[in-house]
């Protein structure tokens, strides 16, 4: 079993890379797809929807037809958001994958959300499995608002309900980190693992 960690000029790469591979993944980071010789994909992210959509732009078509294909795909904060059509960030397209547009957090609330904050499950999600009354960190001033309300997991107040888990078939999405989530954390990166091994 290998994960492919993809690396598309964004940051956090060693920390979701290490994550994965002390509980017992194969990991392999690339700086894109050029076949499909893995098993799961993530797509971590600490950086700009402008520079994620140019840097994927080479291979978005792959990158697209692998996560409908059935891969299970984890994409981390950015990596959630970049599965979107765009953002209010800045210009650039998303991969489509769902509907929806990322906007910023309101004015009413300190921007960025940095730090730890309460998981509210929403609906069951393989993703969540284990994962009850959980607190887990974020780093972020935007998030995706959803065409599709039924792929939101779970949510997370502030200032106004965040979908903080996203759950599709083999996709999932998280706007926190889970590699800097504590044992909560580490209990959805194994439950992304289970999926990859089923």
């Amino acid at each position: 079993m290998k994960i492919l960690v993809l690396n598309y000029s964004v940051g956090n790469i060693y920390s979701i890379s290490h994550a994965l591979s002390r509980l017992g993944a194969s990991v392999s980071v690339e700086k894109e797809i050029s076949s499909r010789e893995f098993d799961g994909l993530v797509m971590p992210g600490v950086g700009s929807f402008t520079s994620a959509s140019e840097a994927i732009s080479s291979y978005r078509g792959l990158l697209r037809d692998v996560i409908l294909s059935g891969t299970p795909t984890l994409g981390i904060c950015l990596g959630m958001q970049i599965l979107f059509n765009s953002s209010d960030e800045g210009p650039g397209s998303g991969l489509d994958i769902f509907g929806g547009r990322v906007v910023s957090l309101p004015p009413t609330v300190k921007r960025p959300q940095m730090g730890w904050n309460r998981l509210l499950k929403t609906r069951y999600s393989p993703l969540l499995e284990g994962v009850e009354d959980a607190w887990v960190y974020f780093n972020h001033s935007y998030y995706p608002e959803p065409t599709d309300r039924s792929i939101v997991a779970a949510k997370t107040e502030y200032g106004v309900d965040i979908p903080s888990v996203i759950s599709h078939r083999n996709i999932f999405g998280t706007q926190f980190h889970p590699e800097k989530s504590s044992k909560a954390g580490r209990q959805i990166l194994q439950n992304f693992i289970n999926q990859v091994r089923r």
